[in-house]
C-alpha cells in the first residue's frame, strides 16, 4: 500500500510518464526516443491538467452562483469527483481491488477475453468506490473486492467493443477506454441514436462542428462557440460585465488550446504505440491489443466540451423539475463532458443528439445519486474523507461523475443490497 499510495501521489502527469517510459522500454524503443515519448506524454498530461482546472476554476463560481440565484434548496450535495476518489482510494478493499483488477487483466488478456492493457492506474478508483459503496454496505472485503472486479470486467469488455469506433473517429488508434464514469453510457447513447435515427426531422439535424462551421463560417467555429458559451453562462449565473466576457474569453481559450494538449500527449503516444505494435505483432501475430487511456482525451473534441458546458445549466432545470430527485448538481457541474465522451462517435458527434442522450444521462445520474445518497455518505464516513470547506459533514453525499451514480454501479449497489 506504501509503493501503491506513493505512485498515487505522483498523480497522472508524473506516473504516466514513467509508466510509458518502462513500456517503451520493454518494447525495445531506444532510450532517448523512451524519454521523448515519455516526456511528450508527461507534458500532455500537463497541458491538459492546466487547460481542465481553468475551466473548473472558470465554471465552478458560475455554477455556485446560478445554484444560488435559482434558488434550489435540495438535501443531497454533490462534493466532486475528487471526494468520490478519495472513497475509492480510502477503504480496506484497496489492496485487494488494485490486485485483483491488474490479475484479472492479465488473465483475460492470457485467455484472449479482451484486447486492452489497462495501465490508467489513477483511475482504478472508478471501479473500487462500487466496491467501497458496497463495503459500507456489508463490512465484507472479499464481497466488495469481488463487486468491483466484476464492475472492471464490464466497463472492460465496453472499452474493448467501442475502441474502433472511438480510434476512428478520434484518430487515437492503438487506444480504448475503460473508464468506470464514462464507458457504462455508452448503450444508452447507441439506443438513443437508434431512436433519432427513426424520427423524422430530427433525424436530418446537421450539429456536427464540421457542418455547423460549413455553415456559420468563423461564427461556427469551436472558439465563437465558446466564446457565446461562455458569455450565456455568465449572464444566467449573474455575473457583471466584465466578469462575463473573461468567462467568454476563457472558455474559448479552452476550446481552441485543450485539443492541441491532447494532440501533444498522441505523439508520444505514438511513438510507443508503434513499437509495440511491431513488437507484438511478431510475438501475437494474430493479436491485437489496446492501451487504456483517461477520458480527458476525449473531452477535447469541440462537440464534447460544447455540449458539456450547455448541460450545466439543463442539468441545474433537470435538478429542479424532477419530481422525486434530492441531489443537488454542485462540484462535478463543470466534469459533466465526462459521462458522454465515448458516446460522441456512436451520435455522429452532433450536438443535438449528444444534448439529448445528455439529458438522459442527467435524469438517470439524479435519481440514483439520490437513491444511494445515504449508502455514499456511509461510505465517505469509512474512507475518513476531507470534505470541501462549504459542505457540512451532516450533509448526505452523491456525485454526478463518478462510477457509482451510473446504472451498472447502482445495479450492483442495489444486489448486494438485497442480501444485506
Amino acid at each position: 500500500m506504501g509503493i501503491i499510495n506513493w505512485i498515487i501521489d505522483l498523480g497522472p502527469s508524473v506516473m504516466m510518464p514513467i509508466i510509458f517510459f518502462v513500456l517503451a522500454l520493454c518494447f525495445r524503443v531506444k532510450i532517448g526516443s523512451a524519454f521523448k515519448s515519455a516526456m511528450l506524454v508527461g507534458i500532455g498530461f500537463v497541458g491538459i491538467s492546466l487547460i481542465i482546472t481553468l475551466l473548473l476554476e472558470s465554471m465552478g463560481p458560475a455554477a455556485e452562483a446560478m445554484v444560488k440565484r435559482f434558488g434550489l434548496e435540495l438535501t443531497v450535495i454533490d462534493p466532486g469527483w475528487p471526494v468520490a476518489a478519495a472513497i475509492g482510494w480510502g477503504t480496506p478493499i484497496v489492496p485487494f481491488a488494485v490486485a485483483g483488477i491488474i490479475l484479472l487483466n492479465i488473465l483475460f488478456l492470457f485467455l484472449k477475453l479482451t484486447k486492452t492493457v489497462n495501465i490508467d492506474i489513477f483511475n482504478f478508483w472508478t471501479f473500487m468506490i462500487i466496491g467501497a459503496l458496497v463495503y459500507s454496505i456489508t463490512d465484507n472485503v472479499w464481497i466488495s473486492t469481488l463487486i468491483t472486479l466484476i464492475h472492471f470486467a464490464v466497463v472492460l469488455k465496453i472499452g474493448d467493443l467501442t475502441a474502433p469506433k472511438i480510434q476512428s473517429t478520434f484518430n487515437l488508434k492503438g487506444v480504448s477506454f475503460a473508464h468506470g464514469i464514462t464507458a457504462v453510457f455508452v448503450p444508452f447513447g447507441i439506443l438513443i441514436n437508434w431512436i433519432i435515427e427513426r424520427i423524422p426531422g430530427l433525424r436530418d439535424v446537421k450539429a456536427d462542428p464540421e457542418s455547423i462551421t460549413k455553415k456559420f463560417g468563423v461564427f461556427g467555429e469551436p472558439l465563437t462557440l465558446g466564446a457565446i458559451i461562455g458569455v450565456v453562462l455568465g449572464i444566467l449565473a449573474g455575473f457583471n460585465i466584465g466578469d462575463v466576457l473573461t468567462l467568454g474569453i476563457t472558455v474559448a481559450a479552452v476550446m481552441v488550446l485543450l485539443p492541441k494538449m491532447v494532440g501533444v500527449l498522441v505523439e508520444g503516444l505514438t511513438i510507443i504505440r508503434d513499437a509495440a505494435e511491431d513488437f507484438l505483432k511478431r510475438r501475437f501475430p494474430d493479436r491485437e491489443f489496446y492501451i487504456s487511456m483517461d477520458t480527458a482525451l476525449l473531452i477535447a473534441h469541440p462537440s464534447v466540451l460544447a455540449t458539456g458546458l450547455l448541460m450545466i445549466p439543463s442539468t441545474l432545470l433537470l435538478a429542479v423539475i424532477l419530481p422525486g430527485n434530492r441531489l443537488l448538481p454542485f462540484t462535478d457541474l463543470a466534469s459533466l463532458s465526462f459521462l458522454f465522451a465515448m458516446c460522441a462517435p456512436f451520435l455522429k458527434q452532433n450536438m443535438v443528439r449528444l444534448y439529448i442522450t445528455g439529458l438522459v444521462i442527467m435524469t438517470m445520474v439524479l435519481y440514483i445519486g439520490t437513491d444511494i445518497s445515504g449508502t455514499f455518505t456511509d461510505a465517505a464516513k469509512i474512507a475518513n474523507v476531507s470534505l470541501p470547506s462549504n459542505i457540512s459533514d451532516s450533509t448526505e453525499l452523491a456525485n454526478l461523475v463518478g462510477g457509482a451514480s451510473t446504472p451498472l454501479g447502482w445495479l450492483l449497489i442495489k444486489i448486494t443490497s438485497i442480501f444485506y
